[in-house]
């Protein structure tokens, strides 16, 4: 195969263009500490103007309205997506048996994790917190949703192209459906088994510190119970149209409709139960507007220049993708360094089989792009698009959870970054057994 280089030619912004996207960032981590109230009425006029600023500039000065027009199908398909899964399952209430322990806790974690690769880290998230939350009502702290959102919301959905946006994307580019699974599983174990471990033994301080007799009546008159169920058909429905992808707006138009379906098909006890509303999803919406627009600019300087960022070790990857990711949205970072992995081997991101071929020649590369997104994912609350949900729902329930900075600060960075060292020296190191 010949080593071609066939990359559509890309605009290079001004540096001072990527100024909304850090003001962006900064708005939605310190805002709701400065002034939370004028935030939350104000925050969808913020990103929509720091948004224009970024849209204009393609369209006025770089003379590129492609891009942003590209940028803004991604947003359409990507709110579509998460939206229809947001909907529909919250047309299924879950009752749970039996008291929270830490070892039921850890079963209900695990079972997110294998979920997350069915329906999607999305679809798994707003699922399950709310029994996860009501399970857990009478002791629930930061830690349980924190951790709720590393394993169900981020690392276990890296096992297939549905788990996660990123490894969809790759998908779409030409790698096989079953790879990510059979190169990525190792690294789920370690992760997901990792993540449980610790929780169980945060979690079961925190249940001994619980009187005793409030251990013992915790949720005991529940039982397993399912409501809505007749969703699950909207829900594969959505999961079949995320692999339509002609022509263009069906798969979109299809999660719209089963959403639609949903809604008006779903008892009102049945929402009522789940304390269904659409503030999470209308937050996410107009937030990653905002971000899915700013951050153009930086995603393409970074493409541009990505041969100075010496990226020659798969170490490498896997770090800068998952920092990167941990501040931007993870799936564009995912396509951008899957871009410069490509390029540094002289292939083509547009052609499906040189993307195959690139697994031939170093896959750990691709192994170690595909970790540093899903991971790192989980390091902010805009790392992933179900990670600002799941705050939502938690806060709506009137569940204390950290902040942004402390969020990363108290909880991601101390747990989550030692978990990715082990993680990089078994797989990307010179003394990887991976």
């Amino acid at each position: 195969m010949p080593n071609v280089i066939v990359i559509a030619a890309i605009s290079e912004p001004h540096p001072l263009i990527i100024l909304p996207f850090v003001i962006m960032l900064l708005a939605i981590a310190l805002m709701p500490f400065v002034n939370r109230h004028w935030w939350e009425r104000h925050y969808p006029k913020a990103a929509v103007g720091l948004g224009l600023i970024t849209t204009l500039y393609y369209f006025l000065v770089l003379k590129h309205p492609e891009r942003m027009i590209r940028v803004a199908h991604e947003y359409v398909s990507f709110i579509a997506l998460i939206g229809s899964l947001f909907v529909i399952s919250g047309g299924i209430h879950t009752r749970v048996k039996g008291k929270a322990t830490p070892f039921v806790n850890c079963v209900f974690l695990f079972i997110g994790a294998i979920l997350a690769n069915v329906i999607g880290t999305t679809g798994a998230s707003m699922l399950l917190i709310r029994p996860w939350i009501r399970m857990n009502k009478y002791r629930i702290t930061a830690f349980h949703v924190v951790f709720f959102i590393f394993i169900v919301s981020n690392i276990g959905g890296c096992l297939t192209p549905i788990g996660d946006p990123p490894l969809f994307l790759g998908y779409l580019k030409g790698l096989p459906f079953w790879w990510v699974a059979r190169n990525c599983w190792p690294a789920w174990i370690i992760g997901v088994g990792g993540l449980i471990t610790v929780f169980f033994v945060l979690d079961r301080r925190n249940f001994l510190r619980a009187p005793q007799a409030v251990r013992l009546e915790e949720t005991a008159h529940e039982t397993w119970a399912f409501e809505g169920l007749r969703n699950l058909a909207f829900l594969a429905l959505v999961v079949m149209a995320v692999f339509l992808r002609h022509p263009p707006g069906l798969s979109e138009a299809i999660m719209i409709a089963a959403a639609v379906g949903s809604y008006f098909a779903t008892p009102k006890p049945v929402h009522d139960a789940n304390e269904f509303n659409f503030r999470p999803i209308r937050e996410v919406s107009w937030l990653f507007l905002g971000i899915f627009s700013t951050m153009v600019p930086a995603l393409d300087y970074l493409e541009i220049h990505s041969k100075e960022l010496g990226l020659t070790s798969d170490a490498a990857y896997f770090w800068l993708t998952g920092g990167l990711s941990a501040t931007l949205d993870n799936a564009p970072t995912y396509v951008t360094f899957l871009a410069a992995s490509m390029g540094r081997h002289d292939l083509s991101l547009s052609d499906p089989v040189q993307v195959r071929h690139l697994l031939g020649i170093n896959d750990h590369e691709v192994i170690a792009i595909s970790l540093g997104a899903v991971f790192f994912g989980a390091m902010t609350y805009i790392g992933n698009g179900p990670n600002f949900m799941v705050k939502t729902v938690a806060e709506y329930a009137k569940v204390k959870t950290p902040g942004f900075f402390a969020y990363l600060l108290c909880y991601a960075a101390p747990v989550l970054l030692p978990l990715f060292v082990l993680i990089s020296i078994l797989f990307f190191s010179r003394w990887r057994v991976f």
